[in-house]
């Protein structure tokens, strides 16, 4: 067997190293145009999902709970998802939303008290925000002392007052499906509360409400990265009876969001 001088390594291991490195060699492009050709993943979501939103609902009425009528809402805040599981029928995920802006708008009242007897006279009031708008009408007619009072009492609802607070709601989830098409449907639901600057939506309820919501949308992703979604909801917002009065706000929520992440 032959040697290299200086006691170095023999012929065949030498050899050996070569041809492992022209084996290297000559696999390292085709390697390289496996990466390249594989398929990118198929699903369309993020593993962290941020985004702003804007909100609004135009009226209130009895949809469950609340019985407070004809209340506006305008929230505008961020969103924050992440995700717990994504396989091609579904994405689950952690939702949580903050909202440092959000105003809540009610229906001043008026009462007008018209008397007929024993002198003629109008008196004009605003109690405030009523629980309900509905126009009512009714007449009087007393006798006090030998004098007969009569006259009507007409109720109704003129103008209104925004009032300004912030919100959050950290419990939350959604449910996106179809997670292999760029138009997904989703579910999502989150419990929060809502801090005002005074009581709503009366003014002897309470500052701090409760509220709750869960609906349903269609997230549009026009990236793997971008989307937007939109949804309706359902909104729930009063004070479990920690103040005097707690009529309770139920709203139809229309929401748009742009969501962004990786």
């Amino acid at each position: 067997m032959l040697l290299l001088k200086d006691g170095a390594a023999s012929l065949p291991g030498a050899t050996r190293r070569i041809c492992l490195m022209a084996v290297v060699a000559l696999l390292l492009p085709a390697l390289a145009a496996m990466a390249q050709s594989r398929p990118h993943r198929s699903e369309y979501g993020r593993a962290n999902t941020f985004g702003i939103f804007v909100a609004y609902s135009n009226d209130s009425s009895h949809m469950l709970l609340g019985i407070a009528e004809k209340r506006k809402l305008l929230n505008v805040g961020g969103v924050y998802n992440r995700r717990i599981l994504m396989n091609r029928v579904v994405n689950w995920q952690y939702s949580g939303e903050i909202m440092p802006v959000a105003l809540e708008s009610d229906p001043l009242g008026v009462t007008k008290l018209t008397q007929t007897s024993p002198v003629s006279g109008s008196i004009t009031d605003y109690p405030g925000p009523p629980a309900s708008c509905s126009r009512s009408y009714s007449t009087y007619n007393e006798t006090i002392q030998g004098t007969t009072y009569s006259g009507s009492v007409l109720t109704y609802c003129h103008g209104r007052e925004w009032t300004m607070g912030e919100a959050m709601s950290p419990a939350g989830f959604q449910w996106n499906f179809l997670t292999r098409r760029r138009w997904q449907p989703f579910l999502d639901g989150h419990g929060g509360y809502m801090f005002s600057t005074h009581p709503i939506p009366l003014s002897y309820a309470g500052a701090f409400n409760f509220t709750f919501d869960f609906g349903v949308g269609v997230e549009f992703f026009h990236t793997r990265t971008r989307s937007l979604r939109a949804e309706y909801r359902y909104h729930h917002l009063s004070n479990d009876n920690t103040s005097d009065a707690n009529p309770g706000v139920d709203s139809g929520l229309f929401q748009l969001t742009y969501c962004f992440g990786r």
